[in-house]
């Protein structure tokens, strides 16, 4: 069957492991540019797998944040990995065992996890390592080549490739702001606090690290308030 086949897994996640390409070269490129060797690089990648957390925790090593700041900042942009990990452990099949289950969750991710979960029924451990296999890859071999592309590309290149990762979360967030309101109030929500942070004499003084875990938690906990998600309890007919 398809949604135990590990070929099938792979099929469905090459155009995840290619999305993941170009985004992982910005990585690599941003993190040697800053004089982080290549192998370190690319092993912050195939150790992470996580482009939100990996461009945060590359700012808080360069701007000579604490272990702590690190932890907490990955706590909060990665906690929605465990609630992925969490409902995707109930559309996996009983076969699956523990120890899987651990490799799984390690690679999931927000495509991963869409890919995974529109599946109908159950999925198995060979199509789930079959998924994420392209997407390792991708992301991996995206950070080495930008990491050892980035000392021969022009610099008129590399300035431009410098914003990829902005234009990158921009066109993550402009679409379903356009549709949900909630989206768009965090997101400004967001904004203004990371100006307040920038600007603002008082502020300026707060490191890089609390700044993000403090607009994560403020914007997403007033977005919450003002505009709770409604559920509609469905009566039996």
């Amino acid at each position: 069957m398809q949604k135990y086949s590990y070929l099938q897994g792979f099929k469905d996640g090459i155009s995840i492991g290619l999305g993941y390409l170009s985004v992982s070269f910005t990585f690599g490129m941003l993190a040697t540019s800053s004089g982080i060797p290549v192998w370190i690089a690319v092993f912050i990648s195939m150790s992470n797998l996580t482009s939100a957390g990996q461009f945060a925790g590359l700012s808080l090593m360069l701007s000579g944040g604490s272990f702590f700041e690190m932890a907490i900042t990955q706590l909060v942009i990665n906690m929605r990995y465990a609630l992925m990990s969490v409902s995707l452990s109930q559309k996996l099949d009983k076969s699956v065992t523990l120890l899987h289950r651990f490799a799984i969750s390690f690679f999931n991710t927000d495509e991963i996890f869409a890919v995974s979960s529109g599946k109908d029924g159950e999925v198995g451990t060979r199509y789930m390592y079959g998924l994420v296999t392209a997407p390792f890859i991708g992301w991996t071999l995206g950070t080495l080549f930008g990491a050892a592309l980035n000392s021969f590309l022009p610099e008129s290149i590399r300035s431009c490739l410098g914003i990829a990762i902005y234009a990158m979360f921009i066109a993550i967030v402009i679409p379903p702001a356009k549709k949900q309101k909630a989206v768009a109030l965090v997101a400004a929500i967001s904004v203004v606090l990371s100006c307040a942070f920038s600007y603002l004499p008082l502020l300026k003084t707060v490191s890089s690290g609390f700044v993000i875990i403090i607009c994560s938690v403020v914007a997403a906990t007033v977005g919450a308030i003002i505009k709770p998600i409604e559920i509609e309890d469905k009566e039996e007919s």
